[in-house]
């Protein structure tokens, strides 16, 4: 049975799902697209990982799940770490015969791109730009809680307009820790009260809930530029920070990896010839 690799290489993560290409899957269907998806796993991203230490990692979870590497036909990936792409890609040649499909601005990625330069535009942003509108429509906001917290905003028609970028949760705690003498390295946990009673509840309350209020600012900034929109959270952190902010519509923390399972189809499609339907 034939499968995608998607990969989703981000500063702090690289994100593995595996897609089963052997059934036709209704990919225009969130329940589609979830229903292709078999498995996810992730590591820690290392600038200097070579394609065999990729590949070793690979193929463990992939027997770990009962699949056959020599299954795998094909690899799709979206990079914000540049150096890791050409050993994930060497991986890919090697390992499983086939060049990935590296997703950029530079391919036809059946998208309007409305930033000023779209080639600066983060490959995950426009993955998850395609895979938001394809699955829930427009206009929407996507809030990507990441190593940096990012807003995008799409378009009814399906563009992407643009966004914001802020410091993620997690670099926000770093650098009380790094940058202040006496505050700790906290746990982020979502305290009981908004009034702290200690320094760790203080400093959780702050970065928390200053989160929540960040979050809401911006998002009501973005509905009156581009109307009402739906808005669907993603990233690492959406399932602790999404319950607390209720301008947030929806949690789909596989949103780049279903983005790329559209990606690579969009692709195979122009390669065929055929068109969308």
């Amino acid at each position: 049975m034939p499968y995608l690799l998607a990969i989703d290489v981000g500063n702090t993560n690289i994100v593995f799902g595996l897609f089963n290409l052997g059934e036709q899957h209704q990919h225009t269907s969130k329940e589609g697209l979830k229903g292709s998806l078999i498995c996810t796993w992730r590591i820690h991203t290392i600038a200097s990982r070579t394609p065999e230490e990729h590949f070793s990692f690979v193929s463990t979870m992939l027997n770990w799940y009962g699949i056959n590497p020599g299954d795998v036909n094909a690899v799709c990936i979206c990079s914000v770490v540049p150096p890791l792409t050409p050993s994930l890609d060497e991986m890919s040649k090697r390992f499983f015969s086939t060049s990935a499909l590296i997703v950029g601005a530079d391919i036809d990625l059946g998208v309007r791109i409305l930033y000023d330069d779209p080639k600066a535009v983060g490959a995950d942003r426009l993955v998850n730009a395609i895979a938001a509108h394809e699955l829930y429509g427009g206009p929407c906001i996507v809030v990507d809680f990441g190593t940096a917290t990012t807003f995008d905003a799409i378009t009814a028609d399906g563009a992407y307009l643009g966004g914001a970028i802020a410091p993620g949760v997690i670099i926000s705690a770093e650098a009380l820790f790094e940058r202040t003498a006496k505050l700790p390295r906290i746990q982020l946990e979502v305290p009981e009260r908004a009034i702290g009673r200690s320094t760790v509840t203080s400093m959780q309350s702050g970065i928390i809930f200053g989160y929540v209020g960040l979050v809401k600012e911006l998002v009501a900034r973005f509905k009156r530029e581009l109307g009402e929109a739906k808005v669907i959270a993603t990233g690492g952190l959406a399932s602790m920070m999404a319950p607390l902010i209720d301008v947030i519509d929806d949690v789909e923390e596989d949103l780049t990896l279903l983005g790329l399972r559209i990606v690579f189809e969009r692709q195979r499609e122009i390669k065929q010839g055929g068109t969308r339907g």
